[in-house]
């Protein structure tokens, strides 16, 4: 069987991990890559086709399949770019600075049907979340009450050129970058918003974005959310805690590529009144991160299965993306200062 020919556009860290993955899929072959750090002669990636400008890399070159890494300023209008040109996308997440730009792309991906479009809400395929919605929906241990969630890191600025510092480029600050993740995991398993608080504050690295957002949420289903996302936890932490009625769940840690955020856990434990408030606990423990693999061979399947996207859609995108620029736009004086809509 002849193999999908896959073009990356973006080859950081993150274009460079899908790479070996794709590689991974004996229905994927990478033909051709770029980025804006490239030099002219750079022939030690082997056969593959070089550019430094994504907009060469989809205009030249013959591809099924375009993977965007790049930047969040230029990642709407490059995945609109390779929709035009037939290609199936695979989009990182954001999927662009604003509500705005999403929807632009959903207004291009309606004229090509056939086309698959997936955006990399990549904590979505991690092995603890997918058994704590199974048991979810399971429905044993009841509807779900609450939330508390936290992301946090130790800092906004992770890279070399600090582009996620600038507004210009990264539309927001940790939480578009980072808590957009957990944002995402909310909607799963709380369901949509239709109350939004917020406190918003970029009053500690005192940059054009955001190093802290908590808000405090409340979903059709009646699930009370408190969440925060912040760049002043010092140590990497991830923690979402799921209460229903009849126990709860705690989902502790990521295997991230940093192995900065701990040990990827998932606490199981029942409503027990009788044991004075410290009921047996059952926690398992996650040693690999497949989440990556999972995420791309999904993909490819719905390519060749002609199916539709399952999780990760364009709406997903737009939904997830909506309730950030909610969380912005519910303190005022963030609303006011930086002329947030939604």
């Amino acid at each position: 069987m002849k193999k999908l020919k896959v073009g990356i556009a973006g080859y950081g860290v993150v274009g460079k991990r899908r790479h070996h993955f794709i590689n991974q899929n004996p229905n994927l072959a990478v033909t051709a890559i770029c980025d804006k750090t490239f030099q002219d002669g750079a022939e030690n990636l082997g056969n593959l086709k070089i550019y430094r400008n994504f907009r060469d890399l989809i205009g030249n070159e013959d591809l099924d399949i375009l993977l965007v890494c790049l930047t969040n300023d230029v990642a709407a209008e490059a995945t609109i770019l390779g929709l035009n040109k037939g290609l199936h996308v695979f989009c990182e997440k954001p999927p662009g600075r604003n509500v705005q730009e999403i929807e632009q792309v959903r207004e291009v991906e309606r004229k090509f049907p056939n086309l698959k479009l997936k955006y990399g809400f990549n904590h979505r395929y991690h092995d603890s979340i997918r058994e704590a919605l199974k048991i979810v929906a399971l429905g044993e241990m009841g509807k779900v009450i609450n939330i508390r969630g936290i992301y946090g890191k130790s800092a906004i600025v992770n890279v070399s050129d600090g582009w996620r510092a600038d507004r210009s480029i990264a539309g927001g600050g940790i939480l578009l970058d980072q808590g957009i993740h957990m944002v995402d995991l909310i909607r799963l398993f709380a369901g949509e918003m239709e109350e939004v608080k917020s406190y918003v504050t970029n009053g500690y690295w005192n940059l054009d974005v955001e190093d802290n957002a908590f808000a405090l949420m409340k979903s059709t289903l009646g699930v009370i959310v408190q969440f925060q996302s912040t760049a002043t936890e010092w140590r990497h932490r991830f923690n979402l805690q799921i209460n229903l009625e009849k126990g709860s769940l705690v989902l502790a840690g990521i295997l991230s590529g940093s192995k900065s955020y701990g040990q990827e856990t998932l606490t199981i434990y029942p409503r027990d009144l009788e044991s004075g408030g410290n009921p047996r606990l059952e926690t398992i423990n996650y040693l690999e991160d497949n989440s990556w693999r999972d995420e791309i061979n999904e993909f490819t399947d719905h390519i060749l299965k002609g199916e539709p996207v399952k999780t990760g859609s364009s709406l997903d995108a737009y939904q997830t993306m909506k309730l950030v620029y909610q969380i912005y736009y519910a303190d005022p004086e963030w609303r006011e200062k930086y002329n947030i809509t939604y």
